[in-house]
């Protein structure tokens, strides 16, 4: 029978473990596959070391690049990818991927837990349980997917919930698809693929993602568009509720840029809905309901869907998928 071939693909590794004033390419493109030894056995992996930075030092650019390189490599036999770094930006990352990569096999973004230092016994089993992810065949079609502490979430759910716990993931509105129970892949619950974007269309364009808090006025919102933000999310209080007074200049903002409202609340749904109330008045001025997206995923989700020079329909038209 034959193996699985993976792409795994390194961004650095955890930030408490990163010297500062470290970065750029990664120095040992054989840690990978070295770190496991007994995975050679399993599947064979193509390694690939591409940035040696803390998490919160990626940009979404760098993540257009990964999902490019995962494309190509899915295009020339590889049957799955397993992307590795720091835990901070691993809800973000996954995202990107979940949205650009559109093919059926499988992409597991894992939080790895070495930095400068050589990959101990919990880095070895992380990879282990994101590396049988990525070559189960109950994976595929499932989109991006992250790994953290043997437990399997769907990339459009996930969210870090503490920092401080050997890296938490929960995903609060659907609880995690599946596990890997002794080295093998459990899944219980499936999500459907959603549709993708090009790859190759470019980094996401630039997004203000503002949360509202009791007492604001607002005075921010005129300056937006002349500080070259092609959108904006705003997220409200509960349901995308903001005060009353704000709803003017809102819809004044909403005029001029793509603005998508989204909650602050961990599972706070912003949808259209049919009887009155704060946020019902600034969807029929014309902001866009993130539905259940965070604000941090409505705005990377804002800033590819207007790549290219896309407009409001077109950022309307991608969430509408996501609610």
């Amino acid at each position: 029978m034959k193996r699985p071939r993976l792409i795994i693909i390194s961004l650095g590794g955890t930030e408490a473990g990163m010297p500062p004033g470290r970065g750029g390419p990664a120095p040992d493109s054989d840690l990978l596959s070295a770190a496991v030894p007994t995975l050679a056995s399993v599947v064979d992996i193509v390694s690939l070391a591409l940035l040696h930075v803390p998490s919160a030092s990626l940009s979404p650019a760098h993540l257009v690049d990964v999902a490019q390189r995962i494309e190509d490599a899915l295009a020339n036999g590889c049957d799955g990818a397993v992307v590795v770094h720091g835990a901070d930006t691993i809800e973000e990352s996954a995202f990107i991927l979940d949205l650009l990569v559109g093919s059926e096999n499988p992409v597991v973004v894992a939080a790895m837990s070495c930095g400068g230092a050589a990959p101990g016994p919990h880095y070895a089993a992380r990879l282990a349980a994101a590396v049988a992810v990525a070559a189960a065949p109950e994976a595929r079609g499932l989109g991006a997917l992250v790994v953290a502490k043997d437990e399997i979430h769907a990339a459009r759910f996930v969210q870090l919930s503490h920092a401080r716990q050997g890296a938490t993931f929960v995903s609060p509105l659907a609880g995690p698809i599946g596990a890997v129970v002794e080295g093998r892949p459990r899944f219980w619950a499936r999500v459907t693929r959603l549709p993708c974007f090009p790859a190759y269309g470019g980094p996401p364009r630039q997004v203000a993602l503002l949360r509202w808090a009791m007492g604001d006025d607002g005075r921010w919102l005129g300056s937006l568009p002349m500080l070259g933000y092609a959108g904006a999310v705003i997220e409200g209080m509960g349901a995308g509720n903001v005060p009353m007074e704000a709803t003017p200049p809102l819809g004044e903002l909403a005029a001029r840029m793509p603005v998508v409202l989204a909650s602050r609340s961990t599972t706070g749904l912003v949808v259209a809905r049919r009887w009155p109330g704060a946020d019902m008045d600034l969807l029929r001025l014309g902001l866009i309901p993130a539905g259940w997206l965070s604000g941090l995923k409505a705005r990377l989700l804002l800033g590819i869907a207007l790549r290219g020079g896309a407009g409001h329909a077109a950022a309307a038209a991608a969430f509408a998928h996501y609610q």
